[in-house]
């Protein structure tokens, strides 16, 4: 069953909890499903446009958004923060000011904050990342994953499991590729599984990238 269905979704309520907590009523519980959604891709555009080409990463773990009557708080757990904060100082103060404009907030105050994570590669998003990189730059497939399972160890993870899907190389039949290091126990429950989906555009066509990294176990 844990692969027949998101890791994160299937552990909801027993060790992992929303990105996003708010409470609304039934009748306007699509709309502030929708204004997440755009929150969160207002902000990977940005940051995709101002500070990746410094970069070559986002560095962006997860959002994680709150809501009250009178306040929405967004906070962005990065990697590697100070190409967001020390580059340009205002920087921030920028992009809260755009997303606000962008969700037409009047009675309602948006508050952004920035929060770094120790060992960003033990994050699937930014790992991901990472590999998604190197296959846009022509590295071998199996080269890019073996240099993410070394960049995870720096995390002490108990396991991790990494899957490429798509024209590989170019091939011209898709396939699917996966490699794991330990133990990724996808069916407990208890045990605490990181994931992400990540898409890749390349010059041959669309790759998909799915990692799991098993963290730990209640």
């Amino acid at each position: 069953m844990g692969q027949k269905i998101n890791p994160l979704g299937f552990r909801l309520g027993t060790i992992q909890s929303h990105h996003s907590l708010w409470f609304a009523k039934p009748k306007n519980y699509s709309k502030g499903l929708q204004e997440d959604k755009k929150i969160r891709d207002f902000i990977q555009n940005y940051v995709q446009k101002n500070i990746r080409i410094y970069s070559g990463m986002e560095g962006i773990a997860r959002i994680k958004i709150q809501k009250r009557i009178d306040l929405i708080q967004v906070i962005i757990y990065m990697g590697f923060p100070k190409l967001l904060t020390e580059d340009k100082p205002r920087r921030v103060e920028e992009l809260q000011m755009n997303v606000q404009k962008e969700l037409n907030c009047v009675n309602r105050k948006l508050n952004i904050a920035i929060t770094r994570i120790s060992n960003p590669y033990g994050h699937p998003n930014i790992l991901a990342e990472f590999i998604a990189g190197q296959l846009k730059n022509r590295v071998s497939f199996r080269k890019a994953m073996k240099k993410a399972i070394e960049l995870t160890e720096q995390a002490n993870p108990k396991g991790i499991q990494v899957q490429i899907a798509g024209r590989i190389d170019g091939k011209e039949i898709a396939r699917v590729e996966w490699v794991r290091e330990g133990r990724v126990p996808l069916q407990t429950i208890e045990a605490k599984i990181d994931y992400c989906s990540y898409i890749v555009r390349t010059i041959y066509g669309v790759l998909g990238i799915k990692i799991w990294i098993f963290v730990d176990e209640e």
